[in-house]
Parts: C-alpha cells; sequence; structure tokens
C-alpha cells in the first residue's frame, strides 16, 4: 500500500485504509473517500510555499501554532477539506476537525481552538530564534516550540511568543505531553516560573513546497489538502 499522496496523476487507485479519528472520516466520507471505493488522481498540485509556524486570528484574537500542530488542524475552506497549514494569507475557514487523539483536541482547546469556530490565515512565520532569561538561565528556542508557553502578563494569559524584548511574565502552563513538560522543566520552563524576553533572532526563511490532491471518484471531482490526503492509504 502507499498514500493517496504518493499517487501519479492520471492512476487508479483502490483506497484500502484511511487513519484519523472519527470527525476525519465522517468529512472524507462526505467527499466519497470510503475504503474500497476506486479513486482516480487527477493532479498533485502545489498550493503555496510555507515554512516554520504559523499565525492566525480566532475570535478577534491572534494565535501561533508550531508547524506539527497547524497540519493536524483540519478546516473546511470553501467546501474544501485542508489543514490550517496550507492555507494563504486571508484565507477564512472553519474548524472541523483534529488529525490526532484526545490529548491533541485538548491541547488545542487550551488556546480556544474549537470545531465549528471560524478562523483567518494570518501568515507564515519565518522561524526566527527566541531568547529568554528564566530563573536567571538565558533560553533559546523557535516559534513553533515557544507557541507552546502560557503565561500570564497583566492579567491575560498569553502565548510567550507576544512578549517584546524586556518583558516578564509568569508561566501558567505547557501544551503537550510529559515528555515535553519533562524537557522544558528541565530548562527551569514550568508553572509559576519567571520569564523575561531577551531578544529575538531573524531566520531566512526557507520555503517548502506545500500541495494538494485533486481526484475523482463516483463521477465526481474532489479537492483534498494535503495534510488529509496523508491518511489515505490504497492500492
Amino acid at each position: 500500500m502507499r498514500l493517496l499522496v504518493d499517487v501519479e496523476p492520471e492512476t487508479q487507485a483502490t483506497i484500502r485504509k484511511i487513519e484519523g479519528g472519527e470527525d476525519i472520516k465522517k468529512h472524507l466520507e462526505d467527499l466519497g473517500v470510503n475504503q474500497d471505493v476506486e479513486i482516480r488522481v487527477l493532479e498533485q498540485a502545489p498550493q503555496h510555499e510555507h515554512t516554520g509556524a504559523i499565525s492566525f486570528s480566532l475570535d478577534d484574537k491572534e494565535v501561533i501554532l508550531g508547524h506539527g500542530m497547524a497540519d493536524k488542524l483540519y478546516i473546511d475552506k470553501e467546501g474544501v477539506m485542508t489543514s490550517l497549514l496550507e492555507m494563504e494569507e486571508e484565507d477564512r475557514g472553519i474548524v472541523r476537525a483534529f488529525g490526532g487523539g484526545k490529548d491533541l483536541a485538548e491541547w488545542f482547546s487550551a488556546l480556544d481552538i474549537k470545531t465549528g469556530k471560524e478562523v483567518k490565515f494570518l501568515q507564515h512565520l519565518p522561524d526566527d530564534t527566541l531568547s529568554f532569561e528564566i530563573q536567571g538561565k538565558p533560553v533559546t528556542m523557535g516559534e513553533g516550540r515557544a507557541s507552546k508557553i502560557l503565561a500570564e502578563y497583566e492579567g491575560k494569559t498569553i502565548q510567550i511568543n507576544y512578549l517584546k524584548t524586556g518583558e516578564k511574565a509568569k508561566v501558567d502552563s505547557i501544551i503537550g505531553g510529559m515528555t515535553l513538560k519533562e524537557e522544558f522543566e528541565q530548562e527551569g520552563i514550568k508553572e509559576g516560573a519567571d520569564i523575561t524576553m531577551t531578544g529575538r533572532d531573524k531566520t531566512a526563511p526557507a520555503p517548502v513546497k506545500g500541495r494538494y490532491v485533486r481526484a475523482e471518484t463516483g463521477g465526481r471531482q474532489i479537492t483534498i489538502g494535503y495534510g488529509m490526503a496523508k491518511k489515505v492509504w490504497v492500492d
């Protein structure tokens, strides 16, 4: 078997397995993508260039997600299911599904990202190096990693990416599993710790080509975002 994203254009295949949760399977089913169904790939097309973390607006506030998490957030954009990672600036869509288990859904919920909410894509962020001082120790990290740390600043809970140089906050929580929390704790990053933004080093972007799959099944042409197409196995 191989993934749908690896099938050459003008090739007929049979869907054998669909990975992901019930929400993902339901949305693919709505497109006619079901197990044992014949599908013909028409085009593996470039969609945009992207790199690093992304920013988007939700309920009139800006949110940052790392590359991996953005690829697991599925959006209904004008009837086409795609991952947030594959959207373009100013695109809008409705959150429909999460490409992971219960833990991932809870992590998204910590940022108030829930199914049915509208998002507006803002931009792909260069993977700048952010510098902080934590309990008197210098620590550096990229945008994606920093986006998983929530802190209390002036009475509000924010991602530490939004701190400006010289601003100090208190770590509120970590979005991630035990392994990530243990890694952060070794650097002194834990609930209640003081954290100060000390600088930001710009990084030249290294674009990565994204794409979508255009296919035909049951006499109907459909478009599937790259992230979701990676859930479909065919032979």
